[in-house]
């Protein structure tokens, strides 16, 4: 199962709601997920350069998020990014409230968008699928979130 690291103020703005570790834990077991870890910025990047130079620079950091790493199931795609983390736990805290109508544009005035693979890459990757996504907009937090998604 993916273990997919979020911002905790970030996740709790998007949930509308403070919770303590504690609570948040509590939420996550009702749900059916694992809160794996809370730590922060700086403590993972210590890990990932111990006993070096860099770890002394990072531990004068002022800027020091705390990250919650949750253990999302394997068939829970749409759960792989903080946005879709939280869509998820407020329907189910809130289903009344959160429900969502999405609407296809209509596209008939517009010249067709076509994907072309090429037989090189159908062999590595013999199913391809693709989307136009119109009016998003991208602050460097919602990038990274997006990669994210798509590296998981």
């Amino acid at each position: 199962m993916p273990v997919i690291t979020v911002g905790r103020d970030k996740l709790f703005e998007a949930l509308g709601k403070q919770y303590t570790d504690d609570e948040f834990q509590d939420l996550c077991f009702a749900y059916g997920v694992e809160l794996d870890d809370v730590t922060t910025e700086r403590q993972q990047a210590a890990k990932e350069v111990a006993g070096t130079a860099a770890e002394a620079e990072l531990s004068n950091q002022d800027d020091d998020e705390i990250l919650y790493k949750i253990d999302i199931p394997a068939n829970r795609y749409d759960m792989l990014c903080l946005e879709g983390i939280a869509r998820a736990l407020n329907i189910f805290k809130r289903p009344k409230e959160c429900s969502v109508t999405y609407e296809l544009a209509d596209m008939s005035q517009r010249q067709p968008l076509k994907l072309t693979i090429k037989p090189d890459t159908a062999l590595v990757r013999p199913f391809m699928v693709a989307a136009v996504l119109r009016g998003i907009k991208f602050d460097a937090t919602r990038y990274k979130s997006f990669i994210d998604l798509q590296v998981h």
